[in-house]
């Protein structure tokens, strides 16, 4: 696992990681906004399950824009024992035949899953190179955790894989813990309620009881109010560690973190219904905010997936921290905002 920062809080999610861990199913995914502490979490707790069970095999990716499915795939293979060189050559189930031998060439994924199920569900072979050291009394089996970052970064192109991933961890020792920015959509809500294939821990801020806990550690004379900071940065574990080390609830490399992270990549017409949300003192109906924004369908997924907007049960609502920055921009506009948007409510 990466070395990660203090982790802060998150009890109750930690306790999820282990009841999902311990009920066995295949795959986690752990969504949540940028900086939100996901890979910190997870780490914190791989680490203690590392320490308690020696017969858990872990492999670790983080996911760059750059990565390609293929190479993914191969990476996986060889963190597995699979070589194709030399006399650390080791691939009995002939999985590297279903890699392209030249570029452009076709990616077999339905071979590569059937090959990798028949490797990885072979305990001898297993033995050899990924349990050498196997503990036979344990009290827990032996799994082997594949923990892909950032899986943001590749799902457009990797969708073919990862549901491959998937069908593999459903029926041998892998499991996979997905960790990203956005909800998924490799898989479908039956993968999650009806077939259990799949449980989904989305993380939010901190709660004002985590931040007044961790505030109480600050070396200050005149630590901030916990409520203040919570309203300001709706728990951002990040904000909460800029304040720790500038002393500033809105310092600027928290608004910098926001700008450059969250405002810079939303489409321009998105911008309108976010600065909407801005004004709003409490949750609008979509149908007003769509007339008002001039968009169509449904909410925008990619805003609600990354938890900028939030759907409850009266309406739509802005992410904290996104409204704290957002208000910061005065002018005739934001008052024509809030004009419009009073009487379009009244």
């Amino acid at each position: 696992a990466p070395q990660t920062r203090t982790v802060h809080g998150r009890s109750v999610e930690f306790t999820q990681l282990n009841k999902w861990y311990e009920s066995r199913k295949p795959s986690l995914v752990v969504s949540g906004i940028a900086g939100c502490g996901k890979t910190t979490l997870v780490s914190h707790w791989l680490n203690a399950r590392i320490d308690s069970e020696p017969n858990l095999r872990v492999m670790y990716y983080p996911c760059q824009p750059w990565d390609t499915e293929i190479g993914i795939a191969t990476s996986i293979l060889h963190r597995l024992g699979i070589e194709s060189k030399g006399s650390l050559q080791w691939d009995p189930y002939k999985i590297l035949e279903s890699l392209p031998m030249n570029a452009g060439g076709k990616f077999d994924v339905d071979m590569y899953r059937r090959r990798l199920t028949a490797y990885l569900t072979d305990p001898e072979k297993l033995r050899e190179k990924v349990f050498e050291k196997l503990e036979d009394k344990s009290e827990t089996p032996p799994y082997i955790l594949l923990v892909i970052d950032d899986v943001h970064n590749v799902e457009n192109d990797s969708s073919h894989l990862l549901g491959a991933l998937l069908q593999i961890a459903d029926q041998t020792p892998l499991r996979t813990l997905l960790i990203s920015r956005t909800s998924l959509s490799f898989y479908d809500r039956r993968d999650v309620h009806t077939r259990g294939l799949v449980e989904e821990l989305p993380l939010r801020g901190l709660t004002i009881e985590e931040v007044e806990e961790w505030i109480d550690k600050f070396e200050s004379p005149s630590p901030p109010v916990a409520e203040e900071v919570h309203r300001v940065t709706g728990g951002h574990p990040l904000a909460v560690e800029l304040l720790e080390m500038y002393g500033d609830v809105v310092h600027g490399d928290w608004l910098r973190f926001l700008d450059e992270e969250i405002i810079d990549v939303i489409p321009a017409d998105h911008r309108e219904l976010l600065a909407l949300l801005a004004v709003a003192e409490q949750p609008v109906e979509w149908a007003i905010l769509a007339d008002l924004a001039g968009l169509e369908g449904t909410p925008p997924e990619d805003l609600i997936s990354r938890g900028i907007i939030v759907e409850l049960a009266d309406g739509l609502w802005l992410h904290e921290a996104m409204r704290e920055r957002l208000l910061r921009e005065v002018g005739p506009s934001m008052d024509e905002r809030r004009i419009t948007l009073s009487d379009a409510m009244s």
